[in-house]
């Protein structure tokens, strides 16, 4: 069982409220990633849930149980931080089985632990390596392992993957979530990149200064935000937001489109192109628009435009999001 449920949740420092009050219901078997830009309180949060910071007041219960008060060794969950925290000296299999032998599990009941998550995380062949004849993404893996056989009531990943270069990312970004398939087991993720919160969350939670601004799944989020600052966050690259006289056209005082649902060609807008990266799946276009500010487009294959043309432009028929003064998503 994995089921967290978050109420009231608050952690000051001070005067500095870090967590102003979360309210978060976290089901078992989820794949729920924090995600948020830096500074947000993605990673206190998590820390509060792995108890390894205490809350200022609020309730953290996992599976029914009030585990606010409780020390991290007894809430029953496992983490998995930015940094590998290997032991040099030892092997991968001593790494792995390190949290066992501190537990007083029988050798027997260690290894029988160490050979299923080295079974399931590719590691078989590395048991008797250190970790200084490994890969960053093999030392990954390794920590992840040394999580796994806790079989904990949730994992939290705090950044795991800021460490590996961007072909490694996406490489443990598979892996993890080919893990969580396959343990079914209840995953927090924290991360910066909405990349990863899109391609692997069941459910995403956007933090903006300690507060939830939106919990939905990951084309919830994409297709509805609910306020511009989700509008901004989600989405790569990010959306576009018009302000003033086009704005006020619409009824709205900003209205967004996202780079992928504007037509090059055809359509209301005229601008002259700045920027333009031919990726031959898609060309992304940067254009000025004049009043409208600079413009992302993104458009799919190749177009054949470059530095200095002027081009027509304009957003797909259903596709604007409109905002009102208060920055919230209008009907």
């Amino acid at each position: 069982m994995g089921q967290i449920t978050l109420k009231a949740v608050r952690k000051s420092f001070g005067e500095v409220h870090v967590i102003p009050g979360v309210d978060l219901d976290i089901n078992d078997g989820e794949f729920v990633v924090f995600v948020g830009p830096s500074g947000c309180g993605k990673s206190t949060l998590l820390r509060l849930i792995a108890g390894l910071e205490d809350t200022t007041s609020g309730t953290i219960e996992i599976d029914g149980r009030d585990a606010t008060a409780l020390p991290p060794a007894k809430r029953g969950l496992a983490m998995v931080f930015q940094s590998y925290a290997l032991y040099p000296h030892m092997t991968v299999r001593k790494n792995i089985a390190f949290p066992l032998k501190m537990a007083g599990m029988s050798e027997t009941e260690q290894n029988a632990r160490v050979e299923r998550a080295a079974s399931v995380l590719n590691l078989a062949s590395y048991l008797d390596r250190r970790p200084g004849q490994l890969s960053g993404g093999q030392r990954q893996r390794v920590a992840i392992g040394r999580a796994i056989v806790r079989e904990p009531a949730a994992f939290l990943f705090d950044e795991p993957l800021s460490n590996l270069d961007a072909a490694l990312r996406v490489g443990m970004r598979q892996e993890i979530s080919e893990l969580h398939q396959s343990l079914r087991t209840t995953m927090i993720y924290v991360t910066h990149d909405q990349v990863e919160a899109m391609t692997m969350a069941d459910k995403i939670v956007v933090l903006n200064a300690g507060r939830i601004e939106q919990v939905g799944s990951p084309l919830e989020l994409y297709n509805s935000p609910i306020n511009t600052f989700v509008a901004g966050f989600i989405g790569s690259p990010r959306m576009n937001l018009i302000e003033g006289a086009e704005a006020a056209k619409h009824g709205a005082a900003t209205i967004g489109i996202r780079p992928e649902h504007i037509a090059v060609g055809t359509g209301p807008w005229t601008g002259t192109v700045g920027l333009a990266e031919h990726l031959g799946s898609d060309t992304f276009l940067k254009v000025n628009a004049g009043d409208l500010g600079t413009l992302t487009v993104r458009a799919p294959g190749e177009v054949h435009v470059a530095h200095g043309d002027q081009i027509a432009f304009g957003p797909v028929s259903g596709k604007l999001h409109r905002f009102g003064a208060d920055g919230k998503t209008m009907a």
